[in-house]
């Protein structure tokens, strides 16, 4: 059976509404795991036809925790994922321009295809209140995240991707 991968990391709550939102609308589809990224390693990735990383943006990057994951997970799985899909989901606090940019970046190093542009969600959260406040992603944005999760459940498991 194909397998969905999600890989998620959540501080306060954003990015793992987000990637529970995708796992909820792709596992009607296909076999679908959603992990944190402390929980996630090679062999997850290995026995996966395709993934979806979600993670926040810290400082203007991608999370340690989700860097991490993929620092552990490098070189046990490079060379024996390339040409599986992916797609992105980043809950930032401003643009997430960086930390997209910092996880495509380890993507193309797997030679992972992407398969859309990455889904940013912008909290707005400026102060050190709100950043550090626990979040609510309002329901329109977490449609797209469904509309996500179902679309690479879909291509996966008609073979699109």
């Amino acid at each position: 059976m194909t397998r969905l991968l999600i890989v998620y990391h959540s501080r306060t709550g954003g990015s793992r509404q987000m990637a529970q939102a995708a796992h909820d609308a792709a596992r009607g589809e296909i076999e679908t795991l959603m992990l944190r990224a402390d929980l996630a390693g090679p062999d997850d990735l290995l026995a996966a036809a395709g993934y979806i990383f979600c993670g926040p943006e810290n400082l203007a990057a991608l999370s340690g925790e989700m860097k991490e994951f993929f620092d552990r997970c490098y070189y046990p799985v490079l060379g024996r994922i390339e040409g599986r899909a992916y797609a992105q989901m980043i809950c930032a606090g401003s643009d997430g321009a960086n930390a997209a940019r910092q996880l495509a970046r380890i993507a193309t190093g797997w030679r992972l295809k992407p398969v859309q542009e990455p889904l940013i969600l912008c909290t707005h959260a400026q102060t050190p209140e709100a950043i550090l406040a626990e979040k609510t992603i309002p329901e329109p944005e977490l449609a797209q995240c469904r509309d996500l999760g179902l679309a690479m459940a879909m291509g996966l498991g008609m073979g699109v991707f």
